[in-house]
């Protein structure tokens, strides 16, 4: 039996907002010792997957392969790049229309969202060995969660009774209210859909032929019009535009027949919020989950995450039910009844057309980072960072000119047709609308300080001339 890991890497970033953002979904945030994309990769080779198929953002790409560097040993692996995100059904489907052209429709596929904290992978890998019978049997699988609350906020998977036992699911079903969800978690009937799955390629596709016929129709004429590149499938953009935004539950699951529960019989959580994230951390007495080295005074039930520059220590006096989020560029303070409309804040922000809607406070690109560390008017002062042997683009700026200083690594800066070696403590002016480029020459990491003095700062000020990554 062949298995193929499929994971499910996108997101907007409003859920754990302002720690990620659209440009940094949650699948690249840090819980714990690595990102929740590496640790869905583990599970899956915990469970035996021989490959690994990533469906994410072109934006996110370089993200991706920066988990897939970090990993000890870099599995066999496929980057399935969406143009836009559409939703759980189409990523779905394209990945099962993948799968069978690149690895046959008998392919057990274990889908994963990379969006949720299974702490527990052995015990989770040990639930997959039943998992894998059934799909190699024709059966859709699902992993059910003994519901803990009335949350509107997950798709509820129907049985006879809940048991330890694997077990036909009857249907699934929304509680699009309040009281539909407190008479779910009363009855015995009922589990949360983890919303992983796994299946053959074969039978997710029948699925979808016999569910939602028009969607898989779309998704393949997106796979056939879009070509593959070395371990990347760029999915065609004018043909991924068809497909319509649609979650895997409408799509498929909630109409098949051949559905099968697994109980869940290890720690989950689906990441949906900042409370969800704080519960495998181990809270301090009055319940508070907080960073190392706090200090708190009458203070209960609270959540706090910093995400800094450097160390900062955190006090807290007479508060109860907080969930406070710290990061460079935004300050989250919600109580814990109102966390779950972080959304509403992102939305306001967007209006606005904000920044901290779309950009992270340190901005990922495929040759390094950038933070901003100070901006007043007429000037920014960012931290720059460059991966051995990466290059930012040749470009030029209207209305900026900019001083670097290398406090870290050597770098080739070129200023007009001039290449200067710059070591650390050495300087460079780079003139307004001159050419220049950054390259890091060394073999460790390249920081820089960037001193941006001119009338308007904003990061469409670039005219790029040539690239390495395709976009000039």
């Amino acid at each position: 039996m062949r298995l193929l890991s499929v994971v499910l890497a996108g997101g907007s970033g409003s859920k754990l907002w302002p720690l990620s953002r659209q440009a940094f979904p949650p699948p690249f945030v840090t819980l714990g010792r690595s990102t929740l994309l590496q640790q869905a990769i583990e599970r899956g080779r915990a469970c035996g997957a021989s490959d690994l198929m990533i469906v994410t953002g072109k934006e996110h790409q370089f993200l991706a392969e920066d988990v897939l560097l970090q990993l000890p040993e870099r599995p066999s692996s496929t980057l399935l790049l969406e143009s836009a995100s559409r939703g759980t059904g189409p990523a779905i489907a394209l990945a099962a229309l993948q799968c069978g052209r690149q690895f046959g429709s008998e392919t057990v596929m274990l889908i994963l969202p990379a969006d949720q904290l299974v702490p527990d992978a052995e015990g989770f890998a040990a639930s997959a060995v039943e998992a894998l019978e059934l799909a190699a049997a024709g059966r859709l699988v699902l992993w059910g969660v003994n519901p803990t609350g009335p949350d509107t906020r997950y798709r509820y998977i129907e049985v006879e009774r809940r048991s330890s036992e694997s077990q036909p699911a009857r249907r699934l079903v929304e509680a699009l209210e309040a009281q539909a969800a407190q008479s779910f978690l009363a009855s015995d009937r009922y589990y949360w859909d983890s919303g992983m799955l796994c299946g053959t390629a074969e039978s997710i596709v029948s699925a979808f032929e016999r569910h939602a016929p028009g969607l898989l129709a779309t998704a393949r004429q997106v796979i056939e019009s879009s070509q593959p590149r070395g371990d990347k499938v760029l999915l065609d953009a004018e043909a991924f535009e068809r497909l319509p935004p649609m979650d895997i539950g409408r799509a498929v699951t909630t109409l098949a027949d051949n559905l099968q529960v697994i109980p869940a019989r290890f720690s989950w959580s689906d990441v949906g919020s900042w409370p969800s994230v704080a519960h495998p951390q181990s809270p301090d007495a009055g319940g508070n989950t907080l960073p190392p080295g706090s200090i708190a005074l009458d203070a209960s039930d609270t959540q706090v995450r910093v995400a800094s520059h450097g160390p900062k220590t955190v006090a807290l006096l007479g508060v109860h039910d907080l969930v406070i989020v710290d990061t460079p560029d935004a300050l989250l303070v919600a109580h814990k009844d109102s966390v779950q409309r972080v959304d509403e804040i992102v939305d306001a922000l967007a209006a606005r057309k904000h920044e901290a809607v779309h950009l992270p406070a340190v901005v990922h690109r495929p040759w390094g980072t950038y933070a901003s560390l100070k901006e007043e008017d007429g000037y920014k002062v960012k931290r720059i960072t460059v991966k051995p042997g990466q290059s930012l683009s040749l470009q030029y700026h209207h209305q900026r000119a900019e001083h670097w200083v290398v406090v870290r690594g050597t770098a080739m800066v070129q200023v007009g047709d001039a290449q200067y070696k710059t070591l650390p403590g050495e300087y460079r002016y780079i003139p307004l609308k001159e050419r220049h480029r950054l390259t890091n020459i060394g073999n460790d990491e390249l920081v820089l300080i960037e001193v941006q003095c001119g009338a308007y700062l904003g990061e469409d000020d670039i005219v790029r001339l040539a690239d390495t990554y395709g976009r000039a």
